[in-house]
């Protein structure tokens, strides 16, 4: 039986828009220490079924690799072919066998995708069945990815970006004619020395600021809230829903806190306000906050710190205010009264905080090795990562989306 071990990238448009996201997996219990980037025909289509392509990309496209079994067995037939593009890996070399098999799926209604493409000639042959070139902007120097910008401009392929770490190299890519990027951009911060925070987003800094105050007062916050009546309408809207699960209607601030308790009224007044201070950037940060945050969380009972699990929350929620508030993360945690742990954690301390975050960091970037490491100093935890990561997933669209 497989470990269900897949972990999820974004790729967005020209917009920042969420255009598909890329599938990454790693086999069962034997490969804990020995992860295997290439995913065998049997772990796709298990790993697919198990977890529900619709819950992994909504309605986004999924990119997943192939190597050369899988794509000789045919497991692409099994998945949606309007729902996925197949990745031909670069280790696969494409003879005519090769060739015959893409132009039947391209045939049969499937893109295909070339993966860490540096335009060498061996994919001569596959080039006009290719619907997207994947270059890798940390092996591609600057003139590398120009001359295959002025190369395919034109012909029909789109080019896609990956590994993309900076503002800066999206907006190289956009010049360069570059039409998709992937890659943790979305989450580092652009660093602009004379910009102000704006006013808006000052006040759910304040909100912040005010759940997370040991003398915790929701007449600070009520004033808070009544500064900017969407924030009201946002939070009513939030905790009336279905997911929230409670009974009766709440009118006000001060029913909240009566209903759901100090704590937990805390935690959704946090919610909000990274959601509302992330409302220009790109959605799929929001989501990355909200399921760092259920992520922790949860993971504070497996770990053994329970009673912590509201530090561990805000942690994650805190951890893209940086790309947020295009600061330091140093910065803006200087000015929050957060735990001791959670600050340590945060900005680059050791502790059992920084354990679970590590964790979380590598489980998104599908750094097996990492996490198997990562995991380790937690105890006997790893098999219990994925569902995990896949419920707060869940969760935190649900909210992101609402």
């Amino acid at each position: 039986m497989y470990e269900k071990f897949i972990a999820r990238q974004p790729i967005f448009d020209d917009k920042l828009k969420v255009f598909a996201y890329e599938l990454l997996f790693r086999s069962g219990p034997e490969n804990y220490f020995k992860p295997q980037r290439e995913a065998s025909s049997s772990i796709v289509v298990d790993s697919t079924m198990l977890f529900d392509l619709q819950m992994l990309t909504g309605n986004a496209k999924a990119f997943i690799n192939l190597d050369l079994p899988s794509l000789q067995r045919g497991a692409a037939r099994l998945l949606p072919p309007g729902r996925v593009v197949i990745e031909i890996l670069e280790t696969i070399v494409p003879t005519l066998d090769v060739v015959q098999l893409c132009r039947d799926l391209c045939a049969s209604g499937y893109e295909l995708a070339l993966d860490d493409y540096v335009g060498h000639a061996k994919w001569e042959p596959l080039l006009s069945l290719i619907k997207f070139l994947k270059v890798d902007f940390r092996v591609a120097d600057s003139e590398v990815r120009a001359a295959l910008a002025r190369l395919h401009k034109g012909n029909g392929i789109q080019l896609l970006a990956e590994k993309v770490e900076t503002q800066a190299e999206v907006d190289e890519a956009r010049a360069l004619g570059y039409s998709f990027f992937q890659g943790y951009f979305f989450c580092n911060p652009s660093m602009v020395s004379a910009r102000e925070i704006p006013g808006n987003k000052l006040v759910y800094l304040h909100l912040l600021l005010a759940v997370s105050a040991p003398d915790f007062s929701h007449e600070t916050v009520e004033k808070l809230l009544k500064s900017d009546p969407s924030l009201v309408y946002k939070l009513l809207r939030y905790l009336n829903s279905p997911l929230i699960g409670l009974r009766g209607e709440i009118r006000g601030v001060h029913e909240a806190v009566e209903l759901l308790g100090e704590t937990e009224f805390r935690r959704w007044i946090s919610i909000l306000a990274i959601i509302a201070m992330a409302a220009d950037k790109p959605p799929e940060l929001i989501r990355t906050a909200l399921t760092r945050g259920f992520f922790c969380e949860a993971m504070s009972q497996p770990v053994g710190i329970s009673p912590q699990s509201p530090d561990l929350f805000l942690m994650g929620l805190l951890s893209v205010t940086d790309a947020i508030l295009d600061r330091p993360i140093e910065e803006i945690l200087g000015s929050l009264p957060i735990s001791s742990d959670t600050r340590a954690a945060l900005c680059g301390g050791t502790n059992r905080f920084r354990d679970i975050y590590d964790t979380l960091l590598s489980y998104e970037r599908a750094d097996w090795p990492a996490l198997a490491t990562a995991a380790a100093r937690l105890g006997p935890i790893e098999s219990l990562i994925p569902d995990c990561y896949t419920a707060t997933t869940a969760r935190a669209a649900s909210l992101a989306l609402s």
